[in-house]
């Protein structure tokens, strides 16, 4: 079955909800283990069937913004998803407090129960309002990012179809695309100073309603945060100040030094790798994709059964057109027991890091779709970015199908692009941390609070008003995860971090690596982030000595590698 083939109809709210109840009831009532399990497999079946129909409005949705149908049902999920969480903490409640859990955690592990105590944390039916309200100025947000025409040289331009320009080798041209984005941005940042002033003063209210100080506590259970502290966090942030901004800005020195322009650097010089231009992918979208099948058939029996099945499902998305939303991001259809990829391809190195990350997290979501609990088949979002960052570094030996002759000059920037990513990630949570620990600040102060992190985390980028929103230092604005996924952000930062230690594994013998990864994508959401990389012999990011190593690794690949004949 493909995808456009999958059937959504909007399920009855009052039923749903009636069918939750009364499992809720069954569950308490239980007079065995066999009954209690029967109430609990009941409601896997059920919530598979909710998150099936929620998810293809979800992406239907995102897929053309303007259409009415499922703009509209969008809302209605955002307004029932809240309602429904009601009945699922009742469920929950009556798991906790079941007198079979011991058979439970037996069969199933302990973290379930792990998680939903943490679930119980992060809500009470008393915010379903705010939950409801949270959802609608998030989809406001996206739809106003989904609606940029910004003119350029006679056209008009998508945020996504602007990126190629952004990128261009001609100075003035690119420059001249950052400019123009930027005025989209400034012309529309009231609405989006708006936007985020109600979500943060909402979450604020949210987690005092919970009896938290404001929002940070209520963000981190939510989050899942299950085996780590905001404390960890503050020591991984020295460790990235320490070690990865100076060999960042090593990397961005020699970048002016090869471009011949001023240091510190502008956004639009930050944004070229090379005087020839950066790498592109070889071929067309239908190019990559094809290239992709090539990669995934030769990796591994189970990563070509995956992409075929993707292929042949019509389970990725991926042209930029127009009201797509921006971005790109990977789901799971559980009924139908598939992921779904959504991008925008713009011709530019990020279309083949789709087709590597994206289906990283898809492939890890394909090998874990049978889990039970339904939550196994993710872990918590730290340990799901590893599967997708590191299956980057596996497609390095077939860099020249998706490159062609830049593939050395992919291979430079892709891991140059890991190591200097860590830093401006690590800065987003840390701006974060500082605008939910100070709520009432106003848009001006928050705007004040970037610009002056970007001087900490990204010295070597040049504030001086050239470039209209960015080079003012309001660039925070356009990151969707600030607005839609609080605290997500600093994820991507850990598991970049194990990331590196696969591509360093991958230097010294591809198939071990190979083995270590999978070891630690077949255990789904099993275990906890660090227990997950214990058991797959991979080192904590949150030790120091990690994060020194992988810049030491990496920084003496990078310092040796032949540039040779690449201008």
């Amino acid at each position: 079955m493909t995808f456009s083939e999958m059937s959504y109809e909007r399920p009855d709210l009052a039923a749903l909800k009636e069918q939750y109840n009364e499992l809720t009831r069954r569950l308490s009532a239980a007079g065995d283990y066999a009954a209690a399990r029967a109430a609990f497999l009941d409601k896997e079946t059920l919530e598979k069937h909710i998150d099936t129909q929620a998810t293809l409005a979800s992406v239907r949705h995102s897929i053309d913004t303007r259409d009415e149908f499922y703009n509209a049902e969008k809302k209605f999920w955002n307004a029932a998803i809240p309602e429904i969480e009601t009945c699922r903490d009742a469920f929950t409640q009556a798991m906790l407090e079941s007198p079979f859990r011991p058979d439970f955690e037996k069969e199933y592990g302990t973290l379930m129960f792990v998680n939903a105590e943490l679930a119980r944390k992060a809500f009470s039916p008393e915010i379903v309002p705010e939950m409801q309200q949270e959802n609608d100025l998030t989809q406001e947000y996206e739809k106003l990012l989904a609606s940029a025409q910004i003119p350029f040289e006679g056209g008009v331009y998508t945020l996504s179809q602007l990126s190629p320009f952004k990128t261009d080798a001609d100075d003035a041209r690119r420059l001249a695309a950052w400019q123009a984005e930027g005025r989209w941005y400034k012309e529309n940042q009231p609405a989006m100073d708006d936007i985020y002033d109600k979500l943060v003063h909402l979450r604020d209210a949210m987690g005092r309603k919970l009896g938290y100080d404001g929002y940070t506590t209520l963000g981190y259970a939510r989050m899942q945060r299950n085996c780590y502290t905001k404390e960890d966090i503050e020591k991984f942030r020295a460790a990235v100040v320490k070690y990865l901004v100076p060999l960042a800005d090593r990397i961005y020195r020699a970048q002016a030094q090869r471009l011949g322009v001023q240091y510190p650097l502008s956004f639009a010089d930050e944004a070229l790798a090379f005087r020839s231009g950066n790498p592109r992918p070889a071929g067309d979208a239908d190019a990559i994709l094809a290239q992709g099948k090539r990669f995934y058939d030769e990796l591994s029996p189970e990563t070509s059964e995956f992409f075929n099945t993707m292929l042949d499902g019509k389970l990725l998305d991926v042209l930029s057109t127009p009201g797509k939303e921006s971005g790109g991001y990977c789901t799971s259809i559980a009924d139908y027991r598939v992921p779904f990829i959504f991008a925008n391809f713009n011709g530019t190195q990020h279309d083949v890091e789709v087709v590597t990350h994206e289906a990283g997290h898809a492939f890890a979501a394909y090998t874990n779709r049978d889990r039970i609990p339904m939550q196994y088949v993710w872990p918590s979002l730290e340990a799901c970015e590893v599967h997708s960052m590191s299956m980057e570094f596996f497609a390095w030996p077939w860099a020249e199908g998706f490159f062609g002759k830049d593939a050395r000059k992919f291979r430079y920037t892709h891991l140059a692009g890991a190591l200097t990513f860590i830093p401006y990630g690590t800065m987003v949570d840390h701006f974060q941390h500082i605008v939910y620990e100070k709520p009432d600040m106003t848009p001006a102060e928050r705007h004040a609070v970037w610009k002056e992190l970007l001087g900490v985390y990204m010295p070597w980028m040049r504030l001086d008003g050239e470039i209209p929103f960015y080079s003012e230092g309001q660039g925070w604005q356009r990151q969707h995860h600030i607005y839609s996924s609080p605290f997500y952000y600093i994820d991507y930062c850990l598991a970049q971090t194990v990331s590196l230690q696969f591509w360093a594994r991958i230097q010294k013998d591809p198939k071990d690596a190979w083995a270590h990864y999978m070891a630690y994508t077949r255990q789904g959401g099993t275990a906890v982030f660090t227990e997950l990389l214990k058991n797959a012999g991979l080192d904590n990011p949150f030790e120091e000595s990690c994060l020194r190593g992988v810049c030491e690794e990496a920084g003496r690949w990078l310092d040796n590698y032949d540039l040779t004949g690449i201008l």
